[in-house]
């Protein structure tokens, strides 16, 4: 496993991360698709013997039961100083209208509920999960530096907004004096990579590390399935909650190309992909692995090195699009 200072701050991460979307609770239809704690033990197993150390997951996914389950397996199987665990606010976990968002009130209730169901006094990574419209923007950053500051969170992040908001955050931390964001989770990879434009070079001036969700365009670039039922697991039979088909001809392109360089090389589109990952400057990319193999793929690639006219094949065939996942509501 290779590791990397996660932006500029001192924490260092693992290239490779476990995103933890994929364990929780069926009871919900929008996550049909994911692993109870039995089927899960076997993937946070290979995760930590592969050197894994970062575990990313949010309040909202199963309504906590991906809290409980990353819980529980982390402290059956690793010490709590080995490994970074990552977690989120901003979506409804209740039905009180104080129940949601970025609110202080929301806030602070959330990271005591988090920790508990993390079985951890404190987690490594806060983030807030997008940006709430509705909240002031000090009204959040104060909270999330009294979070930080009575020692429930090392260190705070965010996750998929509009540049200039995320610039406005970190205007007002630093006026404030307030402890600072270190990274920015996005959704990116060679199917949507509408964050180049103004939200990775922002990042990069500030030393904010980038924590990239969704690699292989959910599913899409591993199987190049164009609608649901096409999919070879259940996620990828299950619509996304966020409407992101990648049905465009570009994208259809650009999986062309992924699968030519695969068969070249002999590995699998997954390996390809994860390689082009790294070539673009991200602390860490997200795994939201529901089988072993595709730990082991992105595992893998760490020994895959693509070449500039590779990288610029993958590339050619790109064409802008409309910027999605931002505006979600947290209801």
């Amino acid at each position: 496993m290779e590791y990397t200072r996660l932006g500029a701050a001192g924490l260092k991460v693992s290239r490779i991360a476990l995103g933890c979307m994929s364990f929780g609770s069926r009871e919900r239809e929008a996550f049909r698709w994911t692993l109870d704690e039995e089927r899960a033990r076997p993937v946070f197993r290979l995760a930590l013997e592969c050197g894994i150390n970062l575990f990313d997951t949010a309040d909202a996914y199963s309504r906590g039961a991906s809290e409980i389950i990353v819980g529980k397996l982390l402290k059956e199987m690793a010490r709590r100083d080995e490994v970074v665990i990552a977690t989120k606010v901003f979506a409804t976990m209740g039905p009180g209208p104080n129940d949601r968002g970025l609110s202080r009130k929301h806030v602070m209730a959330s990271i005591d509920a988090s920790l508990a169901r993390l079985q951890t006094d404190y987690v490594d990574l806060y983030q807030i999960h997008r940006f709430d419209e509705e909240v002031p923007i000090e009204e959040t950053l104060g909270a999330l530096d009294d979070v930080v500051r009575a020692g429930k969170a090392l260190y705070i992040g965010a996750s998929t907004m509009h540049a200039w908001q995320f610039a406005r955050m970190l205007a007002a931390s630093e006026r404030h004096g307030w402890k600072r964001f270190v990274s920015m989770q996005l959704q990116y990879n060679p199917v949507y990579r509408e964050e180049e434009r103004e939200m990775m070079p922002l990042c990069a001036a500030e030393g904010i590390g980038l924590l990239g969700w969704s690699p292989l365009a959910g599913g899409f670039l591993a199987h190049g399935h164009a609608t649901p039922e096409e999919g070879t697991t259940e996620r990828g039979r299950t619509p996304s909650p966020l409407g992101t088909p990648h049905d465009r001809a570009p994208d259809r392109k650009i999986y062309q190309v992924v699968c030519g360089l695969a068969r070249a090389r002999g590995i699998s589109n997954a390996e390809i992909v994860h390689a082009w990952y790294r070539t673009k400057g991200l602390s860490s990319s997200l795994i939201g692995a529901t089988k072993l193999s595709h730990l082991e793929q992105a595992v893998a690639s760490l020994g895959t090195t693509l070449t500039e006219e590779e990288i610029a094949a993958i590339e050619r065939p790109y064409e802008p699009q409309a910027v999605y996942g931002h505006r979600v509501k947290p209801h």
